[in-house]
Protein backbone atom coordinates (compact mmCIF):
# COMPACT_ATOMS: atom_id res chain seq x y z
CA UNK A 1 0.00 0.00 0.00
CA UNK A 2 3.18 2.40 0.80
CA UNK A 3 4.02 2.38 -2.85
CA UNK A 4 0.42 3.12 -4.11
CA UNK A 5 0.08 6.05 -1.91
CA UNK A 6 3.23 7.15 -3.29
CA UNK A 7 1.96 7.09 -6.74
CA UNK A 8 -1.47 8.83 -5.41
CA UNK A 9 0.62 11.61 -3.82
CA UNK A 10 2.03 12.58 -6.85
CA UNK A 11 -1.20 13.85 -7.80
CA UNK A 12 -2.26 15.30 -4.45
CA UNK A 13 -1.60 18.81 -3.26
CA UNK A 14 -1.09 17.75 0.74
CA UNK A 15 0.08 13.55 1.39
CA UNK A 16 -2.87 11.54 1.29
CA UNK A 17 -3.51 8.66 3.86
CA UNK A 18 -4.83 5.37 3.32
CA UNK A 19 -7.37 6.24 5.86
CA UNK A 20 -8.49 8.93 3.44
CA UNK A 21 -8.44 7.25 0.14
CA UNK A 22 -10.10 4.49 -1.57
CA UNK A 23 -8.01 2.61 -4.29
CA UNK A 24 -9.81 0.64 -7.38
CA UNK A 25 -8.89 -0.95 -10.58
CA UNK A 26 -10.43 -0.41 -14.35
CA UNK A 27 -10.22 -2.73 -17.20
CA UNK A 28 -10.24 0.55 -19.91
CA UNK A 29 -10.13 -1.15 -23.02
CA UNK A 30 -9.29 -3.67 -24.81
CA UNK A 31 -8.31 -4.91 -28.48
CA UNK A 32 -11.13 -6.64 -29.12
CA UNK A 33 -14.05 -5.62 -31.55
CA UNK A 34 -16.28 -3.67 -29.16
CA UNK A 35 -20.06 -2.83 -30.04
CA UNK A 36 -19.73 -0.20 -32.60
CA UNK A 37 -17.73 -2.67 -34.53
CA UNK A 38 -14.02 -0.40 -33.70
CA UNK A 39 -11.24 -1.74 -31.54
CA UNK A 40 -8.02 -0.65 -30.28
CA UNK A 41 -5.01 -1.87 -31.88
CA UNK A 42 -2.14 -3.22 -29.35
CA UNK A 43 0.07 -0.49 -29.90
CA UNK A 44 -2.63 2.00 -29.35
CA UNK A 45 -3.35 0.51 -26.08
CA UNK A 46 0.56 0.80 -24.96
CA UNK A 47 -0.08 4.58 -25.48
CA UNK A 48 -3.33 5.57 -24.14
CA UNK A 49 -1.72 3.74 -20.89
CA UNK A 50 0.73 6.59 -20.89
CA UNK A 51 -2.21 9.45 -21.64
CA UNK A 52 -4.66 7.95 -19.17
CA UNK A 53 -2.31 8.76 -16.29
CA UNK A 54 -3.27 11.58 -14.29
CA UNK A 55 -7.03 11.64 -16.18
CA UNK A 56 -9.92 12.16 -14.34
CA UNK A 57 -13.08 9.48 -14.12
CA UNK A 58 -16.78 11.33 -14.48
CA UNK A 59 -20.05 9.91 -15.46
CA UNK A 60 -21.19 9.16 -18.75
CA UNK A 61 -18.91 11.33 -20.75
CA UNK A 62 -20.60 15.10 -19.12
CA UNK A 63 -17.49 17.01 -19.39
CA UNK A 64 -18.36 19.00 -15.79
CA UNK A 65 -15.91 19.92 -12.65
CA UNK A 66 -18.98 18.93 -10.94
CA UNK A 67 -18.65 15.38 -11.98
CA UNK A 68 -14.96 14.75 -11.40
CA UNK A 69 -14.65 11.83 -9.27
CA UNK A 70 -12.04 9.83 -9.31
CA UNK A 71 -8.00 10.35 -10.81
CA UNK A 72 -6.18 7.29 -12.75
CA UNK A 73 -2.60 7.33 -11.42
CA UNK A 74 -0.82 3.93 -13.16
CA UNK A 75 -2.11 1.81 -15.76
CA UNK A 76 -0.37 -1.72 -16.65
CA UNK A 77 -0.53 -3.65 -19.86
CA UNK A 78 -2.57 -6.91 -19.40
CA UNK A 79 -1.30 -10.00 -22.06
CA UNK A 80 -3.52 -13.05 -22.30
CA UNK A 81 -1.98 -15.13 -24.65
CA UNK A 82 -3.89 -17.92 -24.68
CA UNK A 83 -6.78 -15.88 -25.36
CA UNK A 84 -7.92 -14.98 -28.91
CA UNK A 85 -9.52 -11.40 -30.15
CA UNK A 86 -12.06 -12.21 -32.89
CA UNK A 87 -9.46 -10.48 -35.92
CA UNK A 88 -7.04 -13.46 -34.72
CA UNK A 89 -4.45 -11.65 -32.35
CA UNK A 90 -4.01 -12.61 -28.88
CA UNK A 91 -5.84 -10.55 -26.40
CA UNK A 92 -4.69 -7.71 -24.09
CA UNK A 93 -5.95 -4.65 -22.50
CA UNK A 94 -5.48 -1.56 -20.71
CA UNK A 95 -5.49 -1.70 -16.66
CA UNK A 96 -5.79 1.67 -14.51
CA UNK A 97 -5.64 2.09 -10.82
CA UNK A 98 -7.84 4.98 -9.90
CA UNK A 99 -8.40 6.45 -6.11
CA UNK A 100 -10.74 8.94 -4.86
CA UNK A 101 -11.36 10.44 -1.21
CA UNK A 102 -13.42 8.66 1.16
CA UNK A 103 -15.64 11.93 1.83
CA UNK A 104 -19.15 12.05 2.76
CA UNK A 105 -20.08 12.96 -0.81
CA UNK A 106 -18.32 9.68 -2.13
CA UNK A 107 -19.83 7.32 0.46
CA UNK A 108 -22.65 6.55 -1.54
CA UNK A 109 -20.25 5.84 -5.03
CA UNK A 110 -18.00 3.70 -2.99
CA UNK A 111 -20.75 1.71 -1.58
CA UNK A 112 -22.01 1.43 -5.06
CA UNK A 113 -18.33 0.38 -6.30
CA UNK A 114 -18.18 -1.83 -3.19
CA UNK A 115 -21.36 -3.81 -4.26
CA UNK A 116 -20.85 -4.11 -8.17
CA UNK A 117 -23.63 -1.09 -9.01
CA UNK A 118 -21.18 1.62 -10.94
CA UNK A 119 -18.98 -0.96 -12.41
CA UNK A 120 -19.08 -0.19 -16.43
CA UNK A 121 -16.85 2.53 -17.50
CA UNK A 122 -15.75 4.10 -20.86
CA UNK A 123 -12.75 5.91 -22.26
CA UNK A 124 -12.84 9.42 -24.28
CA UNK A 125 -9.70 10.12 -26.37
CA UNK A 126 -8.47 10.80 -29.91
CA UNK A 127 -6.68 8.66 -32.38
CA UNK A 128 -4.90 10.29 -35.65
CA UNK A 129 -6.24 6.63 -37.76
CA UNK A 130 -9.19 5.34 -38.40
CA UNK A 131 -8.30 2.26 -40.83
CA UNK A 132 -10.26 -0.74 -42.20
CA UNK A 133 -9.46 -4.29 -41.18
CA UNK A 134 -10.13 -5.52 -44.81
CA UNK A 135 -7.94 -3.43 -46.81
CA UNK A 136 -6.38 -0.96 -43.96
CA UNK A 137 -7.12 2.23 -46.09
CA UNK A 138 -8.51 5.04 -43.70
CA UNK A 139 -12.16 4.33 -42.97
CA UNK A 140 -14.90 5.25 -45.01
CA UNK A 141 -12.66 5.67 -48.03
CA UNK A 142 -12.88 2.15 -49.10
CA UNK A 143 -16.01 -0.47 -50.09
CA UNK A 144 -15.69 -2.53 -47.77
CA UNK A 145 -18.59 -1.88 -45.12
CA UNK A 146 -18.31 -2.58 -40.95
CA UNK A 147 -19.94 -6.02 -39.72
CA UNK A 148 -20.08 -7.46 -42.80
CA UNK A 149 -17.30 -10.58 -43.05
CA UNK A 150 -15.17 -10.69 -46.51
CA UNK A 151 -14.16 -14.45 -46.71
CA UNK A 152 -14.14 -15.09 -43.18
CA UNK A 153 -12.58 -11.80 -42.18
CA UNK A 154 -14.69 -9.36 -40.38
CA UNK A 155 -14.58 -5.94 -41.43
CA UNK A 156 -14.39 -3.37 -38.42
CA UNK A 157 -12.72 -0.34 -37.89
CA UNK A 158 -8.92 -0.15 -36.22
CA UNK A 159 -8.30 2.72 -33.93
CA UNK A 160 -4.38 3.57 -34.53
CA UNK A 161 -2.10 6.40 -32.81
CA UNK A 162 -3.75 7.49 -29.77
CA UNK A 163 -3.26 11.63 -29.59
CA UNK A 164 -5.18 12.52 -26.45
CA UNK A 165 -7.30 11.10 -23.74
CA UNK A 166 -9.66 13.06 -22.22
CA UNK A 167 -11.08 11.51 -19.29
CA UNK A 168 -13.08 8.00 -18.56
CA UNK A 169 -16.61 7.13 -17.62
CA UNK A 170 -18.80 5.26 -15.33
CA UNK A 171 -21.52 4.40 -17.85
CA UNK A 172 -24.26 2.45 -17.91
CA UNK A 173 -23.74 0.13 -21.39
CA UNK A 174 -20.31 0.62 -22.47
CA UNK A 175 -18.97 0.35 -25.73
CA UNK A 176 -16.20 -1.99 -25.10
CA UNK A 177 -18.16 -5.20 -23.71
CA UNK A 178 -15.50 -5.75 -20.42
CA UNK A 179 -14.50 -2.34 -19.85
CA UNK A 180 -15.08 -2.03 -16.15
CA UNK A 181 -14.34 -2.02 -12.51
CA UNK A 182 -12.13 -5.20 -11.59
CA UNK A 183 -11.59 -4.90 -7.76
CA UNK A 184 -10.50 -2.09 -5.25
CA UNK A 185 -6.88 -2.13 -3.99
CA UNK A 186 -6.79 -2.78 -0.50
CA UNK A 187 -4.91 -4.18 2.87
CA UNK A 188 -7.88 -4.26 4.68
CA UNK A 189 -10.02 -7.64 5.46
CA UNK A 190 -13.60 -7.90 4.84
CA UNK A 191 -13.92 -8.24 8.15
CA UNK A 192 -12.45 -4.84 9.29
CA UNK A 193 -13.96 -2.88 6.46
CA UNK A 194 -17.44 -4.32 7.60
CA UNK A 195 -16.44 -3.21 10.49
CA UNK A 196 -15.81 0.58 9.65
CA UNK A 197 -18.70 0.60 7.55
CA UNK A 198 -20.82 0.13 10.39
CA UNK A 199 -19.47 2.30 12.28
CA UNK A 200 -20.05 5.26 9.55
CA UNK A 201 -23.67 3.93 9.56
CA UNK A 202 -24.35 4.18 13.43
CA UNK A 203 -22.46 7.65 13.06
CA UNK A 204 -24.88 8.79 10.74
CA UNK A 205 -28.02 7.25 12.83
CA UNK A 206 -26.39 9.14 16.13
CA UNK A 207 -26.80 12.60 14.03
CA UNK A 208 -29.79 12.00 12.30
CA UNK A 209 -31.65 11.29 15.77
CA UNK A 210 -29.85 14.24 17.59
CA UNK A 211 -31.39 16.27 15.08
CA UNK A 212 -34.49 14.98 15.08
CA UNK A 213 -34.87 15.65 19.04
CA UNK A 214 -34.03 18.88 18.38
CA UNK A 215 -36.52 20.02 16.00
CA UNK A 216 -39.27 18.25 17.81
CA UNK A 217 -38.32 20.62 21.16
CA UNK A 218 -38.45 23.46 18.61
CA UNK A 219 -41.86 22.43 17.51
CA UNK A 220 -43.51 21.63 20.69
CA UNK A 221 -42.65 23.37 24.51
CA UNK A 222 -44.39 20.27 25.85
CA UNK A 223 -41.70 17.74 24.38
CA UNK A 224 -39.10 16.31 27.21
CA UNK A 225 -35.83 16.22 25.12
CA UNK A 226 -34.65 13.63 27.39
CA UNK A 227 -38.01 11.38 26.88
CA UNK A 228 -37.75 12.09 23.15
CA UNK A 229 -34.43 10.97 22.68
CA UNK A 230 -34.75 8.07 24.24
CA UNK A 231 -37.79 7.26 22.07
CA UNK A 232 -35.83 8.37 18.67
CA UNK A 233 -32.94 5.55 19.83
CA UNK A 234 -35.26 2.81 18.87
CA UNK A 235 -35.73 4.39 15.96
CA UNK A 236 -34.40 3.68 11.88
CA UNK A 237 -33.56 5.68 9.23
CA UNK A 238 -36.64 5.68 7.34
CA UNK A 239 -39.01 6.57 10.76
CA UNK A 240 -36.79 9.15 11.64
CA UNK A 241 -36.45 10.70 8.43
CA UNK A 242 -39.79 11.40 8.26
CA UNK A 243 -40.49 12.61 11.57
CA UNK A 244 -37.45 15.03 10.53
CA UNK A 245 -39.54 15.95 7.69
CA UNK A 246 -42.78 16.22 9.94
CA UNK A 247 -40.85 18.87 12.89
CA UNK A 248 -39.25 20.90 10.62
CA UNK A 249 -42.82 21.90 9.04
CA UNK A 250 -43.69 22.28 12.47
CA UNK A 251 -40.79 24.35 13.88
CA UNK A 252 -40.78 26.90 10.52
CA UNK A 253 -44.33 27.43 11.31
CA UNK A 254 -44.03 27.98 14.96
CA UNK A 255 -41.06 30.33 14.08
CA UNK A 256 -41.41 31.58 10.73
CA UNK A 257 -37.85 33.69 9.34
CA UNK A 258 -38.51 37.55 9.58
CA UNK A 259 -38.86 39.20 6.19
CA UNK A 260 -36.12 40.49 5.15
CA UNK A 261 -37.53 43.84 3.85
CA UNK A 262 -39.72 45.97 6.23
CA UNK A 263 -42.23 48.63 5.98
CA UNK A 264 -41.45 51.94 7.47
CA UNK A 265 -43.23 53.22 10.13
CA UNK A 266 -44.31 56.75 10.71
CA UNK A 267 -41.16 57.53 13.08
CA UNK A 268 -38.74 56.11 10.16
CA UNK A 269 -40.14 58.04 7.57
CA UNK A 270 -37.22 60.14 7.41
CA UNK A 271 -34.61 57.27 7.77
CA UNK A 272 -33.00 56.51 4.60
CA UNK A 273 -31.94 53.24 5.95
CA UNK A 274 -35.60 51.30 6.77
CA UNK A 275 -35.78 49.32 3.55
CA UNK A 276 -32.26 47.87 3.86
CA UNK A 277 -31.83 44.30 2.84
Amino acid sequence: MERELEAVNRFAKTVLTEEQVYIFSVRLCDNEVDRDLERFAAEALETLGELFVGKSGIFDHQWSARGQTARIYRTEMVREPSRVTVAGDPYCWLKGWAYLLRTEKNADLIAEIEGGIKKEVSVGCSVARRVCSICGAEAGTCTHEKGRTYGEQLCFTELKEPTDAYEWSFVAVPAQREAGVLKRFTQMDGGALLQKQAALGRKYLQELRKEVTRLAMLADDGVDGTVFAGVAERLEEPELLELKRCYEVRAAKRFPAPPQLRQRTAAQAGDETAFLV
